[in-house]
C-alpha cells in the first residue's frame, strides 16, 4: 500500500507506511540525509525507496518489541544497509543490536530519538520520543503500548514459549507505563502507534492512524482516571482471540527473519497437474462462489481478501505444511507474499494454479427454507465470542472460526449443518472446514444472507 502523506516540520520528516491487511503502521523518520526506520514490515523495499527518493541513508532500525502479528525486516535492512538495530535489552534478541532503553538516545541530524521503556503489551516494549533541536518533544512512536483510542493487549505472552508472563502482571505494568511515562508527555506531542483499526493487538482501535497525547487523554477509555485494579479489569474484558501464529512470530522476530524476496523465491511452484501429497492441507484462495462450483476434496476456502494473513494464521498452525491454490499467476503471487508477511512461506509445500479437474462441489443454501424452519438445521455460529451478545439464531452452537478445525467433530450431523458468521467471509471458510471434517454431512454456508437475519434479530 502506498505510504500516507508525510508530515514535515522544520528539518524533520515523518513518513507513515500502512499495511491495511495487517493493520500495521511503520515509520521512516528523516532528518537531512539520515533515516531511522521504526517497526518495519516484512518487505523492506518501501523503506529503501523512501531513502533513495530523498538521497538519504538508513542509519538505524528501531524495534519497539518482538511483534506477534507480523514478521519484521529489521535484520534484512541492517544487513543490506549496515544500519544499526536498536531494541530493549529485555528482548533477548539473537541478532546484532544495540540496547535501547531508558536514557539511551540516537542522534538523527539535529534531532534525537530517546528510548522510553513502556512494558505492558510485552515486558520488553519501548516507545521512542522524537526530540527537536530545542529539546522539545515532537512525537512519540508508541509501538503496541498506546494506540489511537486503545492500548495494547497484555495477554499475548502467557505461553512458556514466549515468556510465560501473566496477563494481570503485564496489565499492571501497562497501567504504570501509561500513567508514569506517556501521559506525562506534553499534550502537543504527536502519537504514532504501530497499529490501526482491525488489529488483533488491541480491541477498540480508532480508525485514525495518529493522534496527540492531549487527544488521547481526553478520548481514550484506557487513559481515563481509574485505579490500577479497575484498569486491569476493563482491559482484560472482551479481548479478541489469539491467532495460532502469534507465538511463532514473536520467536521469529527475536531471531531475525531471512530475506523476504529470497524466501518467496524458495517457495515450490509445481504445475497445476501435479499430484498433491495425501494428507496435506489444501488452501484454496478463490472467491466463495467459484469454490462452491468446484474444488478439490477436503480443500479449505480461505479467500484472498482484506484479512487473508490473519485468517490463514488463525486457522493453520505454524508447524503445518499446506498447498496454496489460486486462479491466476498474479493472484498466486499475491497470496504467497501475504503468507510470507506472517512467516508462513516455509510451510508452503507447493503454490500452484487451480487444476482443471475440480470434482467436489458445495450445495447452495435455500434462504427461504432457513427463514421458515430454522429448527430443521443444526446452526453453527462461527463469530468471535465478543460478537455474539446479540444471537442471530436461537440455539445456535458457538464455535469461533479459529477453533473450528479442532471442534468440528462436536457438530451433530442428523440435520443439515448451516454455518454463519457476521458478513459472509468467514462462513465460506467455516463451511469448507466442517465439510472437510465431516465429509458425509450436508454443510451449507449462509454467506452474506446472514445480514437479513441479523436485522431481524436486532428488532
Amino acid at each position: 500500500m502506498p505510504p500516507l502523506p508525510s508530515s514535515t516540520a522544520s528539518a524533520v520528516q515523518i513518513q507513515q507506511f500502512y499495511d491495511k491487511g495487517l493493520a500495521h503502521a511503520s515509520y521512516a523518520v528523516r532528518c537531512g540525509r539520515q533515516v531511522a526506520v521504526i517497526d518495519p514490515g516484512r518487505d523492506p523495499q518501501p523503506y529503501y525507496d523512501f531513502a533513495d527518493e530523498h538521497e538519504a541513508d538508513i542509519i538505524a532500525v528501531i524495534v519497539t518489541h518482538p511483534h506477534a502479528d507480523f514478521v519484521s525486516s529489521h535484520l534484512e535492512i541492517a544487513e543490506e544497509t549496515e544500519a544499526t538495530i536498536y531494541c530493549s535489552k529485555l528482548v533477548g534478541a539473537k541478532y546484532p543490536h544495540k540496547a535501547f532503553d531508558d536514557g539511551d538516545r540516537i542522534k538523527l541530524g539535529a534531532y534525537e530519538l530517546h528510548a522510553i521503556n513502556t512494558p505492558g503489551h510485552s515486558p520488553d516494549s519501548i516507545s521512542i520520543l522524537l526530540m527537536d533541536d530545542l529539546a522539545q518533544s515532537r512525537a512519540v512512536f508508541t509501538g503496541d503500548t498506546l494506540f489511537v483510542g486503545d492500548v495494547g493487549r497484555p495477554d499475548l505472552r502467557e505461553e512458556e514459549a514466549v515468556g510465560g508472563h501473566k496477563r494481570e502482571e503485564l496489565a499492571a505494568q501497562l497501567y504504570r507505563s501509561t500513567r508514569n511515562k506517556l501521559m506525562t508527555l506534553p499534550g502537543t506531542t504527536k502519537v504514532y502507534p504501530a497499529h490501526g483499526p482491525g488489529s488483533l493487538c488491541g480491541k477498540t482501535t480508532s480508525p485514525d492512524l495518529d493522534s496527540t497525547i492531549a487527544k488521547e487523554l481526553k478520548t481514550n477509555y484506557a487513559l481515563q482516571p481509574m485505579s490500577q485494579a479497575e484498569f486491569i479489569k476493563v482491559l482484560l474484558e472482551d479481548q479478541p482471540f489469539v491467532p495460532k501464529y502469534f507465538g511463532h512470530d514473536v520467536q521469529l522476530n527475536k531471531q531475525g527473519a531471512p530475506s523476504f524476496e529470497d524466501s518467496i523465491r524458495a517457495v515450490p511452484h509445481p504445475g497445476s497437474a501435479a499430484v498433491l501429497a495425501p494428507g496435506v492441507l489444501i488452501i484454496d484462495t478463490r472467491p466463495a462462489e467459484k469454490f462452491r462450483a468446484g474444488h478439490l476434496p477436503g480443500a479449505l476456502n480461505l479467500q484472498d481478501g482484506g484479512k487473508f494473513e490473519t485468517w490463514l494464521g488463525s486457522v493453520v498452525g505454524p508447524a503445518e505444511p499446506f498447498y496454496l491454490l489460486a486462479e491466476s499467476q498474479i493472484a498466486l503471487d499475491t497470496v504467497v507474499r501475504k503468507t510470507a508477511k506472517i512467516g508462513y512461506e516455509g510451510n508452503i509445500k507447493g503454490a500452484l494454479l487451480v487444476p482443471l479437474h475440480l470434482p467436489a462441489t458445495a450445495p447452495a443454501v435455500d434462504v427461504a427454507a432457513v427463514r421458515q424452519h430454522p429448527e430443521r438445521f443444526t446452526i453453527v455460529d462461527i463469530r468471535n465470542r465478543a460478537e455474539t451478545k446479540v444471537p442471530v439464531f436461537d440455539n445456535a452452537l458457538l464455535m469461533p472460526l479459529p477453533e473450528l478445525r479442532e471442534r468440528a467433530h462436536e457438530i451433530p450431523t442428523d440435520k443439515p449443518v448451516l454455518i454463519h458468521c457476521a458478513g459472509g467471509y468467514r462462513s465460506a471458510a467455516g463451511a469448507s472446514i466442517v465439510q472437510a471434517a465431516l465429509p458425509s454431512a450436508e454443510v451449507l454456508d449462509l454467506g452474506e444472507a446472514v445480514t437479513e437475519f441479523q436485522q431481524q434479530a436486532a428488532h
